[in-house]
């Protein structure tokens, strides 16, 4: 059976600003530091699962800019393959962070060469494609190559995890594809909300949990991971029985992509170990746990062993 993972996503440079607190509008704030990172949330759960020691693919495209270099050397150096990665006219994805002292961030994402990467570029790459064991994608690229991703999971029966991140309307036609769906709490309530449904924004409670689990579920979702930050993980869904899974408590320093580093953590405990979904839910809770106690995206990523010391 393959263990290969497959991370069909975006690739950008992130510009990050460390400040003592977020401005408000209108507002400007000293800062303390400035660091330039690698990152895009695609490029980011590829390092993730890479550096746990997956066998992963990304599919995705870089500009022709003086930092593509750098980017795809950062994924090859992660363990990843970037075979499938072109380099496309035009300047590469960028991100602008601004982190607090607290470990929260804000986030501003310009697609650059990720707006290129259309349905036709996976036709492209299709024996890759076909030989996964997992599918990764996130909203960062167009949406129509979402939906042909999630055509091709159903097609060759291959469990599709999908990021709705940043958060934005999806159609049935893509949710009824995907066998993950991991919000956090806005972007679950954002989708609920441009699909005419109402979501307690809180979700204090697992009652409200499993409720807006469920109002996904209905539109056709296999299965649902609600990611809450500090409060851990939610699952519910066909393949497993609603389960709360609490959070490992650490010392946080930057909270970027801690998303993506449970979303590659989750792709290898199901590829690689064949954990249950409850079981590899809190192992990607632990890889989240080890990136946010340092800075960065794909810097923070984990190796097995720094995970297992958690663990």
């Amino acid at each position: 059976m393959p263990k290969q993972i497959v991370v069909v996503g975006s690739i950008n440079l992130d510009l990050v600003a460390s400040v003592e607190r977020m401005p408000a509008e209108g507002e400007t704030v000293p800062g303390e530091s400035f660091a330039m990172h690698s990152g895009g949330k695609g490029a980011n759960q590829a390092v993730a699962a890479a550096r746990l020691g997956a066998d992963v693919h990304m599919i995705g495209r870089v500009g022709d800019d003086v930092f593509a270099p750098q980017l795809l050397r950062d994924l090859t150096e992660a363990g990843a393959h970037t075979d499938c990665v072109r380099v496309a006219p035009g300047p590469s994805g960028t991100a602008v962070i601004t982190v607090s002292a607290h470990g929260a961030n804000s986030i501003i994402v310009i697609s650059g060469a990720n707006d290129q990467l259309q349905p036709s570029s996976l036709d492209e790459h299709m024996a890759v494609i076909r030989e996964a064991a997992i599918l990764l994608c996130q909203l960062e690229i167009p949406m129509e190559t979402v939906e042909y991703l999630g055509t091709l999971a159903e097609r060759f029966q291959i469990p599709l995890v999908l990021d709705p991140a940043p958060a934005r309307a999806l159609s049935s036609r893509v949710l009824r594809n995907v066998t993950w769906l991991t919000p956090n709490e806005s972007e679950c309530a954002t989708l609920l909300e441009h699909l005419g449904h109402g979501a307690d924004a809180d979700m204090r409670s697992e009652a409200a949990m499993q409720a807006a689990a469920d109002q996904l579920l209905a539109l056709g979702v296999r299965n649902v991971i609600l990611k809450l930050g500090a409060r851990g993980v939610f699952l519910h869904g066909r393949d497993v029985a609603p389960v709360l899974i609490p959070p490992f408590h650490v010392h946080a320093v930057d909270s970027t992509a801690a998303g993506d580093a449970f979303n590659g953590g989750f792709a290898y405990a199901l590829a690689h170990e064949g954990m249950a979904p409850a079981e590899a839910a809190r192992f990607a809770c632990a890889v989240a746990a080890v990136s946010v106690t340092r800075a960065g995206a794909q810097p923070s990523m984990p190796t097995l062993a720094e995970v297992k010391a958690l663990l």
